[in-house]
């Protein structure tokens, strides 16, 4: 059966690809941002997955407003990204791992959950962006599923039914007859704010709880309405709900190897953490 070797989670501001496209990485501005990631790579290195089950939020490149699922796997067996207009480089395109992904799908509709399969799909800056900082030279060892949340337009999934996702797609993930080595990313977050009375927002406080918490109780999150974690951690910093489907697939005890939150980072609270299952 396939394994769950770990788990990242980051952030996915589109600034952070201008800044790879310039080799800002040194920049004291984006120092110490990028050089959280090192320890992960090096992790990466050592572990070798071979598929990357993505969990991220498209922002209008695939679905807009009048096509809003609200979640959608990937069953493609390639995805690539386009311009978004935020003129970000575009990069090598994604195999997919199609096996993987109608393995899922049938996992979530016999768990009651209502997926919408795509055979073909663009990617977006969400997805993109983490996968190059985990692989800077972007050639791209492993093979995908992206699965994709809708934290855009109400109504958006409850913490507590990202959870379950999460619980859903690890037994899709264990129960495939495969001795693939599956790394889970959840992109996205944390808190911030791009607009209205707020825009500049961010909860430092309310950030590092919501880490500590993904390490020590998993389903403290789960406790928050959409508005309350809106209230929070900002009309953007809902993207932490795919952090927590995320840690959703890793089972009820991991341990924390990495951590890094730095702010801000383009009006954004920038985070990393790095889980292996236990």
């Amino acid at each position: 059966m396939a394994r769950i070797i770990g788990g990242i989670t980051t952030s996915h501001v589109p600034a952070i690809g201008g800044a790879i496209a310039k080799s800002l990485q040194q920049d004291p501005y984006w120092k110490p941002f990028f050089d959280g990631f090192v320890p992960v790579r090096q992790w990466i290195a050592e572990t070798r997955p071979d598929t990357v089950v993505v969990v991220y939020n498209d922002h209008g490149l695939n679905f807009f407003l009048d096509q809003m699922p609200t979640f959608a796997i990937g069953c493609a067996s390639e995805y690539r990204n386009a311009d978004e207009g935020w003129g970000i480089p575009q990069v090598p395109a994604f195999r997919g791992q199609t096996p993987l992904s109608w393995h899922l799908v049938q996992q979530l509709v016999d768990d009651e959950f209502d997926p919408v399969t795509c055979q073909e799909m663009v990617v977006d800056h969400a997805f993109t962006l983490p996968m190059a900082l985990l692989w800077p030279d972007q050639k791209w060892p492993v093979k995908v599923v992206p699965v994709c949340l809708n934290t855009v337009q109400a109504p958006i999934l409850s913490a507590r039914r990202c959870w379950k996702l999460g619980q859903s797609l690890r037994r899709g993930i264990e129960s495939w007859d495969s001795d693939e080595r599956v790394l889970v990313l959840g992109t996205g977050g944390l808190s911030h704010q791009l607009d209205g009375e707020r825009a500049g927002f961010i909860n430092k406080p309310f950030d590092l709880q919501f880490m500590d918490s993904l390490a020590e109780n998993p389903t403290w999150a789960t406790q928050f309405d959409t508005h309350q974690l809106v209230e929070q951690a900002g009309t953007q910093g809902i993207e932490l709900l795919m952090w927590l489907t995320a840690r959703g697939m890793l089972g009820e005890r991991v341990a924390e190897l990495h951590r890094n939150y730095h702010i801000p980072i383009s009006n954004t609270a920038a985070g990393l953490m790095l889980f292996e299952p236990r």
